[in-house]
């Protein structure tokens, strides 16, 4: 074989091999690098993609516990859901799980202990400058944006606890981006509910849970209601922190999600 026939070769050879990972059912190890700091993410492309056609974006935020830079833990809640092949099949879209920081935190919150209780208090910034992995989320999606051909009006985010709260933050910092949000116990300040009408609201919570107050979700969902957003709630009287969990077992999570369009 001639020179120019092998890396012809290698070259065709290559390509089919990233075609294969694209599209073999597992979540690509991705990095995201902006001034010297970098972002991990896992990217899961549908079955049989093809490039020139325009799929969803689900965009998937994880808690506290999975910071870090392994590019794993953040698949530990929700990541198996996106892999079924009843979900896939019925719901092709490009799902993104990246990974925050162990230094960072999603949502510009000061975390305070209350000295009776004992239990977390959440103060959300109204405004002010993104964290760090707020600020590499929102090149991420830039870089998203230009790499693969999306569909505008439909675009999707989801988290659960620093996740959740990172859901509404990430929607303040782009109000005509998203379709729909999914914040899973979380929260945030809801004088900013002004600025999160557009996108259709679920927002989940456990009413036992003991480490992000249900009260943080309901003023939430309230204030989105004032000012005519459209928006669920669902509460889990036995749940504590995990209601994940139940959110997504929920089985009209995913066509609820996908049905909304801007």
């Amino acid at each position: 074989m001639k020179l120019a026939q092998y890396i012809l070769f290698l070259i065709c050879f290559t390509c089919n091999g990233l075609l294969s990972v694209a599209q073999d059912g597992t979540y690509q190890k991705q990095l995201y690098i902006e001034s010297g700091d970098t972002l991990p993410y896992r990217l899961l492309l549908p079955k049989n993609f093809k490039p020139s056609k325009k799929y969803p974006l689900l965009l998937f935020l994880h808690g506290a516990g999975e910071r870090g830079n392994n590019n794993e833990a953040q698949l530990v809640h929700g990541g198996k859901l996106f892999l079924k092949d009843s979900v896939r099949d019925n719901y092709p879209a490009i799902v993104v799980f990246p990974q925050c920081p162990a230094s960072s935190y999603w949502s510009n919150v000061d975390i305070k202990v209350d000295s009776n209780t004992r239990k977390r208090v959440f103060v959300f910034a109204k405004d002010g400058p993104p964290t760090k992995a707020m600020k590499l989320l929102l090149g991420l999606l830039t870089e998203i944006d230009k790499n693969y051909k999306l569909n505008s009006k439909q675009r999707y985010v989801g988290g659960l606890s620093m996740g959740g709260m990172g859901t509404f933050e990430l929607v303040r910092r782009k109000p005509k981006y998203f379709a729909a949000a999914f914040p899973i116990c979380g929260g945030a300040n809801p004088e900013t509910a002004k600025k999160l009408k557009q996108p259709a609201w679920w927002i989940f919570h456990g009413l036992k849970d003991d480490v992000v107050d249900p009260e943080l979700s309901k003023l939430m969902a309230e204030a989105l209601k004032k000012i005519g957003a459209d928006v669920k709630l669902t509460l889990y009287p036995e749940a504590n922190h995990n209601s994940w969990d139940a959110a997504f077992a929920e089985k009209d999570l995913l066509p609820w999600l996908l049905s909304k369009v801007k």
